[in-house]
């Protein structure tokens, strides 16, 4: 259901920009069948996020130090305004952006594999909070019902890892998969069988959350039904899973 932005001449059918690469989120929205195009963008998070945290520093206000949900959701947002400042317009564009948080330390992408190794050796047995940062802009013309809002809030979500042996992180490790996804691990892949328990929303951990993105699309007075795919089949259960 996700399908790519039109080359030329604006169709707004369907009316979702996702600003993300995830296929972890444009697979929640097709499971949920929320209809939407991807506009992924390319950021220096590291830059983003070092300007936010010496303009905090200097301000001299303990209290305006970032935390991990802070974030999460400035990206998300920084994000948000890319895809939609590169957009044709007229999209209720999302941005989401997605951090491990252990003991109070932040953990992105590994992006090595001895990055990933030795984030593994200290989560296994451990638990740590995922938190999601969601951006909501409101694009559309004032005719199409447009609000012009922009806003954001943070999901998070506790989650217990399993007690791994070196032999399974180094087998994990050697796929390759974690090294590209915030924390080293994903649920809806190969790492699924490695997280125990999740306290909170589980879609928070794949970095789209469907009830918080509900309640948000709600905001601008858009019920998150108006972007079902229109189908001819109904949605039937399985009967083997019955």
């Amino acid at each position: 259901m996700s399908t790519p932005i039109p080359a030329d001449g604006v169709d707004h059918d369907p009316l979702l920009l996702l600003a993300s690469a995830s296929a972890g989120r444009r697979a929640t929205l097709d499971a949920a069948r929320i209809e939407h195009s991807a506009l992924p963008v390319d950021l220096d998070e590291a830059a983003i996020l070092e300007r936010a945290r010496r303009a905090a520093a200097e301000s001299g206000d303990e209290a305006s130090a970032l935390t991990a949900a802070d974030e999460v959701l400035l990206l998300a947002r920084e994000k948000a305004l890319a895809a939609t400042s590169r957009s044709e317009g007229g999209y209720v564009v999302l941005g989401c952006d997605s951090m491990l948080e252990l003991d109070g330390a932040v953990i992105g992408k590994p992006l090595t594999a001895e990055r990933a190794r030795e984030r593994w050796l200290g989560m296994r047995g451990r638990t740590a909070v995922l938190h999601s940062g969601h951006w909501l802009v409101d694009d559309r013309d004032a005719e199409d019902g447009g609000t012009g809002a922009t806003f954001g809030a943070t999901a998070s979500c506790e989650l217990r890892f399993a007690d791994l042996s070196e032999e399974e992180i180094d087998a994990y490790v050697a796929t390759g998969e974690p090294l590209g996804v915030a924390g080293g691990f994903t649920i809806d892949g190969l790492g699924g069988p490695f997280i125990e328990h999740v306290e909170g929303d589980p879609h928070a951990v794949v970095g789209l959350s469907l009830p918080l993105l509900r309640r948000m699309l709600a905001e601008i007075d858009l019920g998150v039904h108006e972007l079902w795919a229109d189908t001819a089949d109904p949605v039937t259960s399985d009967p083997a899973t019955d």
